[in-house]
């Protein structure tokens, strides 16, 4: 893993340095063990639970960023980082991608298409990266 590539989109202005923050850190990776385990009641709406998976993608995405100094403003540089901050496939941070596009779709023209292997490859991506931000430890001092 290698943390040019961040000082490369530093340079350009799509990503700012900031003094990683363990609270914050912290409260990041607590909001998306709920909203994770919220996503697989599967008596929820699949929109709902595309919906709690993606923000907990997200959230987990942004703490690992966090976790190595960094900070973005743009939400889907967090998934495109996720290889450089946390070591994950690109195949899988794609599919994380291809879920935010679905997302935009959803937020700014009302139109979602979930389909259960979309839903099932967020969850379970999430659910990885859980544990890969997880193993990232405390932020060191």
């Amino acid at each position: 893993m290698t943390l040019a590539h961040l000082d490369n989109l530093v340079k350009t202005n799509n990503l700012k340095i900031e003094p990683a923050d363990q609270k914050e850190f912290d409260g990041m990776v607590i909001s998306a063990k709920r909203r994770l385990q919220d996503a697989n009641v599967e008596s929820l709406s699949d929109d709902s639970r595309f919906s709690l998976a993606y923000g907990a993608a997200h959230a987990l995405s942004l703490a690992s960023m966090r976790w190595h100094g960094y900070r973005s403003d743009n939400r889907y540089l967090v998934f495109q980082c996720l290889e450089h901050t946390v070591g994950m496939t690109t195949s899988k941070w794609r599919v994380l991608d291809k879920c935010h596009k679905q997302r935009n779709l959803a937020e700014y023209e009302g139109h979602l298409e979930i389909t259960p292997q979309l839903l099932d490859e967020l969850i379970a991506i999430t659910k990885e990266l859980l544990t890969l931000v997880e193993e990232l430890g405390p932020i060191a001092k």
